[in-house]
Formats: C-alpha cells, sequence, structure tokens
C-alpha cells in the first residue's frame, strides 16, 4: 500500500480523496492556488502548499508537481477528475519518476483518450458504435460525410468530453457554419482541434456503466448510472440504477463495458459510457479513464468505495471481489449543486456566499467544498456540492431528495437548487424515463419565481419606511 498521496487537484473531489486516504491511513499532500487558500480541502490535507502562478496553472504543471511529490515524500499521485486526470503524459511521468499513478496505465489512458481511437477499439471488441467519421479535412468533407449517414448529426471534438467542441447540425449549412467554430473550442479547451462527424441520436438516453479492473486481468462491473438530465451536454442530476434497463439489458451493456475495458488493458476504476435509443438499442459514447463526478451514487447501491478502490488497486492489490458480489441495493440520486442561474442560462454565479444551511439525515450523503463566508471564484467548475440521496425504493428515494432540497439553503449567490425542486415533483422525472433533452423540452414547466435573498427584502422594506416617513 502507497504511504503518502499527493491530490493534484482542488475542491470537492480533493477533500474526497483526503478522507479516503485518511481511513486507509495513508498521509495526504494537498496543493492549492491562492483563490483556494482559505478552501476546506486546504485544512484537511496533512500538508498543503501553494502552486501557481494564477489559480489554474499549477494544477496543470506536471513536473512542477512531481517535483513537489518527490520532495515531500509522496510515494503516489491521484488526480482526481478534470486538470491532469485523463493526461496520458502525467501518467507516464509520474511512473518514470517512481511515483505511484493512482489511476490506469498511460498506454489505456491515450487509447480511450482520443474519441476517433476508442470507436475504433470498441468496433474491435464487438460493441455498437454510431455511425461516425474519421478525423475531418475540412468543411465539405464533412459536408459529404454527413449527407452519407443523414441528418441530423454532431461535430465533436476527437480529443476531449463534458461538450466542448459538440454541435449538432441539421444541414449542410450547419455544418459549414459551425465546424470552425469546433474546431476553435476543440483547440482552446484541449489543446486539440481534431473534429469528426457522428450521427445524432434524438432523444436517447445516456446510460454509464462503472468498471473496476486490477493490474492482474480481474474486471468487473458495478451496473449503470443514468445521467441524462444534462444542460448544454453538460451532466445535472445522476441516477443509479437507471429505470429503464431491465437485467437482459443490463447484463449486455455492463459484458460490452468490461469488454472495452479489456480492449486497453484497463487497470483503474474507469467509466464506459453509452446512448441508449427509444427502441433500447444501445451504443458506444466514450471511456472516462478516471474517478467520475458521480461517482458517489454507485458507491451507495454497492457499498464498494471507489475512491479508496483505485488507491488499492494503484498499490498492486487484486480485486477482493468478483461479479457474482455485485448487489445493487435500492437506489440513489446525485444532485450537482452550482453556482449558475437556471433562469439565465444556467451562466455561472461568483460572489461571497452569506448563509449555508444543508440537509442531513438517514440516507443523505453531503460532499462538497462550500461553507458560509466562501467567495465562490470565476476560475473553476461551476459545482460547490453534490447532494447523494439513497433510498430502498424508487418513490422513497424521490421523497427523500424532495425533503433535502427543500432543506437545503445558500444564499448570496444563485444556484442550481430552486430549479431542482421543481424537477423532483415533474411527473416526468418522477416517472424514471427522461432522454437527454428532458430540460430543453421541458425547461418552460420547469421554471421558477427567482427567489429574493433575505438582506434584499430587508433593504427593501427600510427604504419603503424611509421613503414613507417624508411623506
Amino acid at each position: 500500500m502507497v504511504k503518502k498521496v499527493l491530490i493534484a487537484n482542488r475542491g470537492e473531489i480533493a477533500l474526497r480523496i483526503i478522507r479516503a486516504c485518511k481511513e486507509l491511513g495513508i498521509q495526504t499532500v494537498a496543493i492549492y492556488s491562492e483563490a483556494d487558500s482559505v478552501t476546506r480541502y486546504v485544512r484537511k490535507a496533512d500538508e498543503a502548499y501553494l502552486v501557481g502562478p494564477g489559480p489554474v496553472s499549477g494544477y496543470l504543471n506536471i513536473y512542477g508537481i512531481i517535483e513537489l511529490a518527490k520532495s515531500t515524500g509522496a510515494d503516489a499521485i491521484h488526480p482526481g477528475y478534470g486538470f491532469l486526470s485523463e493526461n496520458a503524459e502525467f501518467a507516464r511521468a509520474c511512473t518514470e519518476a517512481g511515483i505511484t499513478f493512482i489511476g490506469p496505465n498511460a498506454a489505456a489512458i491515450k487509447n480511450m483518450g482520443l474519441k476517433i481511437e476508442a470507436r475504433a477499439r470498441a468496433q474491435q471488441a464487438g460493441i455498437p458504435v454510431i455511425p461516425g467519421s474519421d478525423e475531418l479535412a475540412g468543411s465539405e468533407e464533412a459536408v459529404a460525410y454527413a449527407e452519407s449517414i443523414g441528418y441530423p448529426v454532431m461535430l465533436k471534438a476527437s480529443a476531449g468530453g463534458g461538450g466542448r467542441g459538440l454541435r449538432i447540425c441539421r444541414n449542410s449549412d450547419d455544418v459549414r457554419r459551425q465546424i470552425a467554430i469546433s474546431q476553435s473550442e476543440a483547440r482552446k479547451a484541449f489543446g486539440n482541434d481534431s473534429i469528426f462527424i457522428e450521427k445524432y441520436l434524438d432523444q436517447p438516453h445516456h446510460i454509464e456503466f462503472q468498471i473496476v479492473a486490477d493490474k492482474h486481468g480481474n474486471i468487473v462491473h458495478l451496473a449503470e448510472r443514468d445521467c441524462s438530465i444534462q444542460r448544454r451536454h453538460q451532466k445535472l442530476i445522476e441516477i443509479a440504477p437507471s429505470l429503464i434497463l431491465d437485467e437482459a439489458l443490463r447484463q449486455r451493456m455492463g459484458e460490452a463495458a468490461i469488454a472495452a475495458a479489456r480492449a486497453v488493458d484497463y487497470d483503474s476504476v474507469g467509466t464506459v459510457e453509452f446512448l441508449v435509443d427509444k427502441d433500447r438499442n444501445f451504443y458506444f459514447l466514450e471511456m472516462n479513464t478516471r474517478i467520475q463526478v458521480e461517482h458517489t451514487i454507485t458507491e451507495e447501491i454497492t457499498g464498494i468505495d471507489l475512491v479508496q478502490a483505485m488507491i488499492r488497486i494503484a498499490s498492486g492489490e487484486k480485486l477482493w471481489f468478483n461479479q457474482k458480489d455485485v448487489q445493487l441495493r435500492g437506489f440513489a440520486i446525485q444532485w450537482r449543486i452550482n453556482a449558475e442561474d437556471p433562469l439565465n442560462d444556467f451562466m455561472p454565479a461568483t460572489g461571497k456566499i452569506t448563509e449555508y444551511q444543508s440537509p442531513g439525515g438517514y440516507g443523505v450523503r453531503l460532499d462538497g467544498n462550500a461553507y458560509r463566508g466562501y467567495s465562490v471564484p470565476p476560475y473553476y467548475d461551476s459545482m460547490l456540492a453534490k447532494l447523494i440521496v439513497r433510498g430502498a425504493t424508487w418513490d422513497e428515494v424521490v421523497a427523500r431528495a424532495q425533503r433535502c432540497l427543500d432543506e437545503y439553503l445558500i444564499r448570496g449567490i444563485k444556484t442550481t437548487i430552486p430549479f431542482y425542486r421543481n424537477i423532483v415533483k415533474d411527473d416526468v422525472f418522477r416517472s424514471g424515463d427522461f432522454s437527454t433533452s428532458y430540460i430543453e423540452d421541458r425547461f418552460e414547466l420547469l421554471a421558477y419565481q427567482k427567489e429574493r435573498d433575505k438582506l434584499d427584502i430587508v433593504y427593501a422594506v427600510a427604504a419603503a419606511i424611509v421613503a414613507n416617513s417624508k411623506l
């Protein structure tokens, strides 16, 4: 087992890794920017070091992080998610420096990191894929391919995810207009402007399978998560297990996920993502070679700590369970509590949290890095916390989620909480059968009245009293 872990990340996931390490008796080293200097994870780590310059560059400095690990005596690095987590060069550099990379081998990251290569690997493994092109040379080649498979299509960045570079095109004019925009966005986000085309499925379900693989050839899946509720191709709410899968489909998709992992000699925790159409046909989408934001709900229904699993696998341990040992217990939902204004196209919100009251009770878990007095910086992802609720039945978990969202109070900034309060009461959501266009199709029904901060009300009352006194 590794002895000391440097966490090459920040915020909620850094705190999650610190907690997992403490339970294993492992020392932790945090890194932070000036913007993160007073956050919770920095205070919880055994050691913490300022990196920079600027709010982002220190988290991306491969060789600076490795040198810091050496100087602090850390024998392992956990990349979390985002930043360097799917950077094959970082994984390789750690190994060459004699430091354990808590994640998959560099070759697996590289082979699944480029979507065109990942699609080819999936096809070779006999996994259904959505019709798609190789790398495109220009707009006319893109138009020709799109017309050969029929509209609508998607322009997609080969090197990344999270919806960056993704554009839906319904005719040739769309392709010509959007391709330069897609390439520019991909280049800025991933340093790679490679673009390809994929057939667009109308109203699919986004289903992902959690896999766990050791360095001895053992691979199991921990069933699925339904991540269909999204805005701008970014996940908002995740559910485990999905309500649209029966046992036969779950088994076939799980076997496909394992085959995808085996095709690249995968050796860590990872996620294989699929799209499922209206006829319950499934297609390989991509593989994320890291811990997922939504790993929490899989932990809740299986009882397996995925962050600790990553550490144990990286330390060389064999899997301590097999596929038959994996039993699903009830349902879990994760709500991403984002500093965003849903009524303003989910634009990020910054500022100081003036009041913070979190929910609790049986079946409730809160993974976050926010608190009263925390100033939300403009440099990072907008997620403040993850509210995870668990229940024995779907009706129970929905009722618990509604209670928790009603209890959850964050003031001083806009958040997604009031939007979620409408979703949890929506009949389509409660049915468990929704597609990736759920929010787009029902936004007007899910809209809400803007909440007024208590201080705004106090100021308004005071102003009215002053005005009346002058009459």
